[in-house]
């Protein structure tokens, strides 16, 4: 057997496909539009949460949230947590013989240094410390280029995970506009350099004008931060050797994207590119694909077994260019994120159900300033509006999901079936929301408070951190 590659996962926060690879003509993305011409770039990869904290659970365990245990964020008083026994890629990689390092955002598990995040998820080292996941990019770049430095020339494979805060919306500390949340804090430039791509979803208002500029500035610099890696990269002779994999957690921190079931919310960049291997050239796949598949899929590519509880399908045959039987559908979930808001979702090739187990607002707001700049298309879905029991979507007719034909006799089979489908995968996959509500720890964490307090002692459990 050849000598295992080295592996080079790079991961961002919110850049759904927000990229010129993906067909954005105005937003400055040459490096990692060149890693897509000389790789394999999949054009319908979903993740399986519109939130960071449970897509990257699945990303990196092969497990749904629901199955995993983080079903809302990892940090403050939300404090969700993988389940005990749950593998992470890079213990299972470290196993197998890989030096294993964590440069950058961690946001799978609840931790307060990063000592507990390389023991829980079996990394040899994890750069930096956990109150500075959020540092900006440039600084994550050069702890990176130090780890590359350091595993050149060793005959140990070593699998890198980098994480980049960018472009996730930023607090900045020297803006006067109150109640701020963009995209560039106090170190990036809004960029309309090459125009303006305003999502569809949203109205082209100056707001979204000036929110769409900060997004570009902000994945340009997370593009020039990438290139910087690359290139070290390539000038260290590692390139030929290394498996580098590109992605990102959902959709675009806009509303009715991220914290929504909806394409836009799910939708992911998803490149990868290994020479060794023939994943080259610039192959575009369109299969449907779901993040969850990632780590079998790439377990299989090192000859390691899986985990045998691991949820997720190898696409490998896609990778190789082989023949392979489609994905009928990809499943998506959301159960907390700032609130309490469970859905449960499934996609087909043409159809998309929706169902909502709260009367919640019609989408969550997830990350925008607490004045908001900017608003949906349609004016069907204002922010007052509340969750229907089920959505249906023709995906082929209605590609912004705006018209719901769950009502429609004419789609009633369809509908059906497809909730069928959906409470096959629950079941099966033993969704607690078939027993009941699901309690949050903060909930847990209140009852033990006001229950110390019989004995004359209120034990606050922790502090609030900002997220």
């Amino acid at each position: 057997m050849p000598p295992r590659p080295n592996i080079l996962l790079i991961n961002c926060h919110d850049l759904g496909t927000f990229l010129g690879c993906y067909g954005i003509p105005t937003v400055h993305t040459p490096h990692i539009d060149a890693l897509a011409a000389d790789g394999v770039r999949f054009g319908r990869m979903f993740c399986v949460a519109p939130q960071c904290s449970p897509s990257r659970a699945a990303l990196f365990t092969g497990r749904y949230p629901h199955t995993n245990g983080v079903m809302g964020l990892t940090h403050a008083n939300f404090a969700w947590d993988l389940h005990a026994g749950e593998r992470h890629l890079a213990g299972l990689l470290r196993e197998a013989g890989y030096h294993t390092a964590l440069v950058g955002v961690h946001h799978e598990l609840r931790h307060e240094t990063m000592e507990q995040v390389a023991r829980r998820c079996g990394f040899d080292e994890a750069v930096g410390e956990a109150a500075n996941d959020d540092a900006p990019g440039d600084v994550m770049t050069g702890r990176a280029l130090e780890v590359l430095r350091r595993r050149a020339g060793q005959d140990q494979p070593f699998y890198l995970q980098l994480g980049y805060y960018e472009p996730h919306r930023l607090t900045p500390k020297i803006r006067e506009e109150r109640d701020y949340l963009g995209f560039i804090g106090d170190y990036i430039e809004p960029d309309d350099s090459l125009g303006l791509s305003i999502p569809p979803y949203l109205s082209d208002t100056p707001g979204a004008r000036a929110e769409t500029a900060e997004l570009q500035g902000a994945v340009r610099y997370l593009d020039a931060c990438v290139g910087r890696v690359l290139r070290e990269l390539r000038a260290l002779g590692l390139e030929e050797n290394t498996l580098i994999l590109f992605t990102t957690d959902h959709g675009l921190s806009f509303p009715r994207a991220k914290g929504s079931l909806y394409d836009p919310g799910l939708e992911i960049a998803f490149i990868v590119r290994y020479p060794a291997r023939g994943w080259t050239g610039g192959r575009v796949q369109g299969e449907l694909l779901s993040n969850v598949d990632v780590v079998p899929t790439l377990l299989e590519a090192l000859d390691l077994p899986a985990p045998p509880n691991v949820q997720g399908r190898s696409f490998l045959p896609v990778l190789d260019g082989e023949a392979s039987p489609p994905r009928p559908e990809v499943f998506s979930e959301i159960t907390f994120h700032d609130y309490y808001d469970p859905r449960r979702a499934v996609r087909t090739e043409r159809f998309k159900l929706i169902v909502n187990f709260s009367a919640a607002p019609a989408f969550m707001n997830t990350s925008q300033s607490w004045r908001p700049r900017v608003d949906t298309e349609d004016p069907k879905y204002p922010m007052l509006a509340y969750h229907p029991l089920t959505e249906l979507y023709d995906l082929t007719a209605d590609p912004l999901e705006r018209e719901n034909l769950a009502d429609r006799p004419e789609y009633r089979e369809v509908h059906r079936a497809l909730l069928a489908r959906l409470f096959g995968w629950m079941r099966e996959t033993r969704d607690p929301l078939l027993d009941g509500a699901v309690t949050s720890p903060l909930h847990w964490r209140a009852v033990e408070a006001l229950r110390e307090a019989e004995g004359g002692e209120v034990r606050v459990p922790f502090t609030v951190e900002h997220g």
